[in-house]
């Protein structure tokens, strides 16, 4: 009975050895079909990858920036329908990447490289503030991205992964200041701009400007607020109370986001108008305007290089391609939009050149690729990165829209580097062989090399 209960144990343990061995082949199997099914799932991803082009889309969708930048994201994504309906690039469609940095310049650093490390982005368009370019640039340097960048900038900067679509300081400020001066006969100056890098080193080229031009120091008031500044109230007197000492006085601002509307409020309600002390505005356009009541502001001025009273055929395309693409016939376009218009077009036609979204082949192709702008004209990509661009001053109306009192009978080279800066005026950039350098000094015939890292630091305060 024993021996035949260890026969039956024996039996039963061979049958249980083989049933344990076909459960092992068939786990075996199911961890290999599983690999094979994984490699052959990530090879699809990857041939998926390849058969788009992938477009990162880099504006603060919330926060104080907000107010200008969700326009641009929606845009580039109208700009990115377009290319699709007109057959993509390269026989490939167009895939937009939106992230949302929230107005938060350490945050705009992180999204690049999310961007750019993981989801393999071929370009970026974006940003508006220049704080949150300099987070940026150390990032698309490091991995070796493209930047398009479309808004009104301080200059001294030219990097060879950036492409600078919107105003340099000799394309905005100088001529703002020229037709102050020549055709208002302004004598005091009232430099007033949000506390960071655009408008201390814009308004630090008006001073030397102004000052080289014979603009006494007692004559020019500098002021800084925070941004989302909101109190208005004694700032606003004192440009009033500066501008009662018998001059003809003039503010130049630099102020940005939402502190705008506060600040224009404030003017009206100390009943400052245009004929007392104008106002011209390097970052309000019509966007930040179609918030307000701009009756008390009619007679005040922006520089820009485009504005939607443009009389152009281009320009009646394109807003009505705006309002179709946001469903919105009130929709307005402005001047940042314009340069991500020109830039976008620029990108496309070097990929079309190129042959490849490959960014250094991109980089090379893109110089001296021209493309028409909205103002019935064209820009030129230069070897500084910069492009060609108008200038024009407009009259805000009370319709929320400018009428162009001044423009520039042609265009303007963009120049990366101020002339009235001592540090700066012997400095040019070349990305062109052989020189290929954005800050080479022709004094001592030396490339100064990148300086990203050490300017993002500065620029954030570390």
């Amino acid at each position: 009975m024993l021996l035949c209960w260890h026969s039956l144990c024996f039996k039963r343990s061979r049958q249980s050895k083989k049933v344990f061995q076909h459960k092992e082949l068939i786990v075996k199997k199911s961890l290999c079909y599983t690999a094979l099914l994984a490699a052959g799932l990530a090879a699809f991803t990857a041939q998926a990858q390849d058969e788009v082009i992938k477009v990162g889309v880099l504006h603060s969708l919330s926060g104080t920036m907000a107010i200008s930048e969700s326009t641009l994201k929606d845009t580039v994504l109208m700009l990115i329908e377009q290319q699709n309906a007109a057959g993509g690039l390269l026989g490939k469609k167009l895939q937009p990447v939106v992230v949302d940095p929230a107005s938060n310049w350490p945050l705009f650093a992180e999204r690049a490289r999310e961007l750019l490390a993981q989801e393999k982005v071929d370009v970026i368009f974006g940003n508006w503030t220049s704080v949150s370019r300099k987070a940026v640039l150390p990032v698309v340097e490091e991995l070796n991205g493209l930047l398009f960048y479309p808004v009104q900038y301080e200059g001294e900067e030219s990097s060879q992964n950036v492409f600078y679509t919107g105003a340099a300081p000799n394309q905005q400020a100088i001529p703002a200041v020229d037709y102050l001066m020549q055709e208002l006969g302004v004598e005091r100056w009232v430099l007033a701009g949000t506390d960071y890098v655009y408008p201390r080193t814009t308004n630090r080229i008006l001073e030397a400007y102004l000052r080289d031009h014979g603009v006494a120091e007692a004559d020019i008031m500098i002021n800084y607020t925070p941004f989302g500044h909101s109190d208005w109230q004694n700032i606003v007197a004192e440009i009033k109370r500066f501008g009662s000492a018998g001059k003809k006085t003039a503010v130049v601002s630099t102020i940005n986001g939402d502190a705008n509307v506060p600040f224009y409020r404030e003017l009206g309600n100390q009943g400052i108008d245009a004929a007392d002390i104008p106002v011209v505005a390097f970052s309000v356009g019509e966007q930040e305007l179609s918030g307000i009541d701009t009756g008390p502001l009619v007679g005040h001025l922006a520089a820009w290089n485009y504005f939607m009273s443009v009389d152009t055929d281009a320009n009646g395309d394109f807003i009505d391609a705006w309002t179709a693409f946001t469903k919105n016939d009130a929709a307005v376009t402005n001047d940042p939009m314009e340069a991500h218009y020109i830039g976008f077009n620029m990108w496309a036609e070097a990929v079309r050149k190129a042959g490849t979204t490959e960014v250094d082949a991109v980089k090379d192709a893109i110089i001296g690729v021209t493309v028409p702008n909205l103002s019935g004209g064209y820009a030129t990509m230069l070897p500084n990165h910069h492009i060609t661009k108008p200038v024009l001053i407009g009259e805000i109306q009370d319709d929320g829209q400018f009428e162009v009192v001044w423009q520039t009978t042609g265009t303007v080279m963009g120049d990366a580097w101020s002339d009235y800066l001592p540090g700066s005026r012997d400095l040019v950039a070349d990305w062109t062989a052989p020189m290929r350098c954005g800050n080479y000094n022709v004094t001592t015939g030396k490339c100064g090399g990148s300086q990203a890292v050490a300017e993002a630091q500065a620029a954030l305060g570390n």
